[in-house]
């Protein structure tokens, strides 16, 4: 069987793309690393890959604000092929940095073209987090419909991913913006404690707006979070493997494993 193709998007700043690549690899995919000046000059195009990631770093250092001239480049100068890439049944995540992107692209949450509907600001404690924390499913009870992200499909909760950000917030433009992710179950990872019951810092390491941990587009297919998965592929990468035992896979590897077999069946 053909692997599915997996773009790793370069740009300066990004840090995490060598072990986004080796994440996609062990679940299964082929990746090729391509700077983002190669898609603007057409030298390598979108159509030839069947995911896109944007991993996480600082790109751009940051300036004017997390993700946001990466963002620009992508609303500017490719959304067209973008769009396209999304129509066609394809798959796109983006982590940590990747995640601001996608929101101040407008790609998340993704109801209005190069409308930005949502933001992640400064962490509440004024703090760059660097911790592990838990994630969990949003709970039905509490107003969240399912989410139909094919990236989380089937994973128990809660996960444990580690995160390491200054601007992680997340905080949608209105309480409109807010219901209507929840209503189309937009909402996939809320951060919760290790019995899954949501707080406040520091089990909420930013201060995002309902715990919100990661977002999908309403397809389901383009995915955004904060945490890391590409950190923990390995139970030797757990912080207490040596106490809780070792697992066959980290917690993370399941995300991409979601995404190479949800494009092995389609």
């Amino acid at each position: 069987m053909v692997k599915p193709r997996v773009l790793i998007l370069k740009a300066a700043g990004i840090n995490c793309d060598q072990e986004t690549a080796f994440a996609f690899q062990s679940a299964g995919a082929q990746t090729e690393f391509v700077h983002i000046n190669q898609l603007v000059s057409a030298e390598k195009k979108l159509s030839q890959y069947q995911v896109l990631a944007i991993s996480g770093g600082f790109t751009y250092g940051d300036d004017i604000a997390a993700g946001k001239i990466l963002a620009n480049e992508l609303k500017c100068k490719l959304f067209e092929h973008v769009k396209d890439f999304i129509s066609r049944g394809n798959l796109i995540i983006g982590i940590c940095n990747g995640f601001q992107v996608l929101v101040k692209a407008g790609l998340l949450p993704g109801e209005a073209d190069l409308e930005q509907e949502a933001t992640l600001s400064g962490n509440d404690s004024g703090f760059f987090e660097d911790r592990w924390v838990h994630l969990k499913a949003p709970d039905e009870n509490a107003g969240f419909q399912e989410s139909p992200c094919v990236w989380t499909q089937g994973l128990k909760h809660p996960i444990y991913l580690p995160v390491a950000h200054g601007e992680g917030k997340f905080i949608p433009k209105s309480e409109e913006v807010l219901l209507r992710l929840k209503k189309k179950g937009q909402v996939v990872f809320q951060y919760c404690d290790s019995r899954g019951r949501l707080a406040d810092f520091p089990v909420n390491p930013n201060g995002s707006i309902d715990s919100i941990a990661g977002i999908c587009d309403p397809t389901g297919r383009v995915f955004g979070l904060m945490p890391h998965p590409e950190r923990h592929l390995s139970s030797l990468q757990h912080p207490r493997w040596t106490r809780e035992g070792l697992k066959k896979h980290g917690d993370g590897f399941a995300i991409f494993l979601n995404a190479v077999n949800f494009l092995k069946a389609s």
